[in-house]
């Protein structure tokens, strides 16, 4: 894949790039873009997983087919979580071009303003929201919001509303206006706090990711190279300075130089085991596993932080839902042949139309707790359908206190990292979710819910009091998922990267991903990491900054959870 010219050796016969992106998810994607436009710079883009031909990957829909899909994920799973009733809970990655943009939900939403005006206040200079907000704009051709000041129109990246929700969208807005919810029209706009219809990277009825968006005007450049099935084994180094990758393809280990940059891409779990099998990371736990240390950086897997979220179900005769009956087959057949021929309907929706922005107590600056609706039946069988009919809702913790760690089981390349999230590890964090579930119950228990006779089933009518709602989430918590922070952006303490994303102590080695977030945002990732992206080209090719937006927001309404709505 990608140019058809040979690229230059080295005296020892090994390839030779400018620069080596290690990781083909989103960020990776825009990097090869905007490293190679310029037609001089050789780049290299390393992915380990397959192309990304997979025939749900297209589909917005087909969302439910990759999630936990061996044939494009990892596989991934946390240690026992002891505070989350031991269970090992699965973590969904992308491995496949385009890494999580090629899997995930396709949520355009790029987190509360103040959540970057935190990074930069924790020394990340350069990252405030008036300093990022150019940078989404970019990359952005929104379809429906035209207001220049937070939205681009002309990026690479296509972001749309869609126009044929389900029905029971409509009821989880008026149950949220019948509670005095605000409606938020524009999540991505001053204030992203309330209700509404989410927007999200589909066109025409196609996911957009990566590759779609940023590959695809570059892979045709004669100076970029696109690897698939190729897993990078470890970064190589000459002292301090990183010169180059090792990688297995086809069963045999080679090199491949970097004459200017290595660029490590591979995501919240992978960053951070690859710089440790690389010899970057906490000395102790390296030396103990025989891995020689280049750079004693304890803060190499550490201050991993995750969206945990659960489940209010709800089951219904009403067959407005997404599912599958008897009763619905003619239905669904027409919504396969409408997808074929207009590209619209079930099939080009990503399922998850509509959510809220809560603040669970109050005194918050910003909210704190999201619900998801959605229009479906929980699965209880392991099919990527839902069977029956019903409706729930997703509480999740958008702000968690506790955090986890990213570590190596072996030197062993091809062994999955030890993912720790310690959920639970601080308590406070189960009392949003708590509120969640409640919120949840008032939603659906509201008059928009009334006609549909919905039976409660997660987590039943029986489970009511603190004590056992807390023991349900333990029980029955997921994360949504948006692993975050384990190279974490700094000038101290346990920061991995500094604010150019260049790793301490070492030359010519960046980090470029969700990893590098000091906090979790509140809210989806996707998009964050797309701005990440494109502002380290900039920093990467020595280009000025894009300039700071005026930028400001008000907070007109707040959907705190008071004593008028709790």
């Amino acid at each position: 894949m990608g140019g058809a010219q040979r690229r230059k050796a080295d005296s020892a016969g090994a390839e030779a790039y400018d620069y080596v992106i290690v990781g083909a998810g989103s960020a990776g994607c825009v990097l090869a873009n905007r490293l190679s436009a310029d037609g001089l710079n050789r780049v290299c883009l390393i992915e380990a997983g397959p192309a990304d031909t997979h025939p749900f990957i297209a589909i917005p829909a087909g969302v439910a087919g990759l999630v936990n899909n061996p044939e494009v994920g990892w596989g991934y799973r946390t240690t026992p979580q002891a505070n989350a009733a031991n269970r090992s809970i699965p973590l969904p990655r992308g491995r496949v071009l385009g890494g999580c943009s090629s899997i995930n939900g396709m949520v355009y939403f790029r987190g509360h303003p103040r959540d970057y005006d935190a990074w930069a206040a924790d020394g990340n200079a350069g990252w405030s929201h008036a300093d990022v907000l150019p940078y989404f704009r970019l990359s952005e051709a929104n379809d429906t919001f035209r207001d220049p000041d937070h939205h681009g129109v002309d990026g690479p990246m296509a972001v749309s509303s869609y126009a044929d929700c389900n029905p029971l969208i409509a009821r989880f807005l008026a149950a949220a206006e019948s509670l005095r919810f605000a409606r938020c029209e524009d999540f991505n706009g001053q204030e992203p706090e309330g209700f509404g219809v989410r927007q999200a990277t589909i066109k025409n009825g196609r996911r957009v990711s990566g590759v779609t968006a940023f590959l695809g005007p570059a892979r045709a450049r004669g100076n970029l190279d696109i690897l698939t099935d190729t897993l990078v084994t470890r970064i190589l180094f000459d002292g301090a300075k990183a010169c180059g990758v090792e990688v297995e393809r086809a069963g045999r280990r080679e090199p491949i130089l970097a004459r200017s940059e290595v660029v490590v891409s591979a995501g919240a779990y992978g960053s951070p085991a690859l710089l440790q099998r690389s010899g970057v990371g906490d000395g102790d736990k390296l030396a103990r596993l025989g891995i020689p240390v280049i750079r004693n950086l304890p803060g190499v897997g550490a201050n991993l932080q995750e969206h945990a979220a659960v489940p209010v179900q709800v089951t219904t005769r009403n067959t407005d839902s997404y599912g599958v009956s008897p009763r619905v087959l003619p239905r669904l057949a027409w919504n396969l042949l409408e997808y074929l021929l207009f590209r619209r309907g079930l099939l080009a929706s990503n399922l998850f139309e509509a959510t809220g922005f809560v603040r669970s107590t109050a005194g918050l600056d910003r909210p704190d707790l999201q619900l998801i609706c959605i229009p479906a039946n929980r699965n209880t069988s392991k099919l990527p359908i839902p069977i029956g009919h019903g409706y729930g809702f997703l509480s999740v913790l958008l702000r968690p206190k506790s955090r986890g760690a990213v570590d190596l089981a072996s030197s062993d390349p091809h062994a999955p990292p030890l993912i720790d999230l310690n959920l639970f590890g601080e308590e406070e964090d189960l009392l949003p979710l708590v509120e969640g579930v409640r919120l949840s119950r008032r939603l659906f228990g509201s008059a928009a819910f009334d006609e549909l006779d919905g039976t409660e089933v997660l987590p039943g009518r029986d489970v009511q009091s603190e004590a056992d709602l807390i023991a349900f989430i333990r029980q029955t918590c997921v994360t949504v998922p948006h692993p975050v922070g384990t190279c974490r952006m700094g000038t101290s303490g346990t920061s991995v990267v500094g604010p150019d994303l260049r790793v301490h102590g070492l030359s010519r080695l960046r980090v470029v991903d969700a990893s590098i977030m000091p906090t979790l945002i509140g809210g989806n990732t996707a998009a964050p990491v797309v701005m990440i992206a494109e502002r380290a080209a900039d920093l990467i090719l020595h280009r000025p900054p894009l300039a700071a937006a005026a930028d400001g927001f008000t907070s007109s309404h707040s959907c705190k959870m008071d004593a008028e709505n709790v």
